[in-house]
């Protein structure tokens, strides 16, 4: 059922570190953590509210919080996650019965139980909906195979990070942007794959964090190669050191490399 466009909408999530989600509370009043029943394009699905209230997106008809959760539904929960464990056993043997590279991340038990939906890291070769049938027959239900990438099947299963942190997609990162080798490059960093890959084997999404700063940054200093004057000589810029705002520069007269700063440099040198 939708609500109307007007009032106030609350942050749903159903998962850690997960999307957050707008609903209309409706007539009901939460607050942080409460656990509620909503409705959703694929039915009834419990979620907690993380953002109690905020003003609603407008012109967006949202769907609405059916209750709070009560008993019976926290213990259909904990029955749900049985039958995930029960179903993730099963689907284990049918996977090593081989069709193909597959590797089974995990099964999530729709709320009613009417489904169980897995996630599957997989190679092109593997037949999804030959695994789909045969988990059908098995658990004598509906079943429902997504393939996920390197990076979701991480988020999912969680770990720690060579920062000594628990990783950030499955603490609180919600959604992963691009990276690139380029930002990278702009911090100075070793371009050594191993050094750059997180646990996923992708570039780690951390390097997205003090990109644009790097970039900013940079901007206020002279470009390795430029000739400039200095109170402490004439010469090429070598090197820049970003965070410090200053440059090392190899003096014309005898090469001997100086760091400066901006203050120190008098104006750059025209080209010859």
């Amino acid at each position: 059922m939708s609500g109307d466009t007007t009032g106030f909408a609350v942050g749903i999530r159903f998962r850690p570190a997960g999307k957050i989600y707008d609903f209309d509370p409706g007539p009901l009043v939460l607050a942080r953590d409460d656990r509620v029943l909503v409705e959703t394009e694929r039915g009834a699905a419990l979620g907690t509210v993380v953002v109690a209230g905020r003003p609603r997106p407008p012109g967006r008809s949202l769907q609405r919080v059916i209750k709070k959760a009560d008993p019976r539904d926290l213990a259909r929960e904990d029955q749900n996650a049985q039958r995930e464990r029960q179903a993730y056993r099963i689907a284990l043997e049918v996977v090593r019965e081989g069709i193909g590279l597959v590797k089974l991340v995990k099964a999530e038990s729709a709320f009613d139980g009417s489904k169980v939906v897995f996630f599957v890291n997989a190679d092109e070769k593997a037949d999804l909906r030959t695994l789909a049938r045969d988990l059908a027959e098995r658990l004598a239900m509906r079943v429902e195979v997504k393939q996920i990438g390197a990076r979701d099947e991480t988020k999912v299963t969680g770990g720690m990070g060579p920062c000594g942190r628990e990783l950030c997609c499955s603490s609180w990162l919600q959604e992963f942007q691009p990276v690139s080798v380029k930002m990278a490059k702009e911090q100075g960093l070793s371009l050594n794959p191993a050094k750059l890959a997180g646990m996923c084997g992708r570039l780690k999404c951390c390097l997205r964090y003090e990109f644009q700063t790097y970039v900013e940054l940079r901007r206020g200093l002279p470009k390795v190669g430029a000739r400039v004057s200095s109170v402490k000589g004439d010469g090429t810029i070598v090197r820049q050191n970003v965070l410090r705002q200053t440059v090392v520069l190899r003096r014309a007269d005898d090469q001997v490399e100086v760091e400066a700063t901006l203050d120190d440099l008098v104006a750059p040198r025209a080209e010859p």
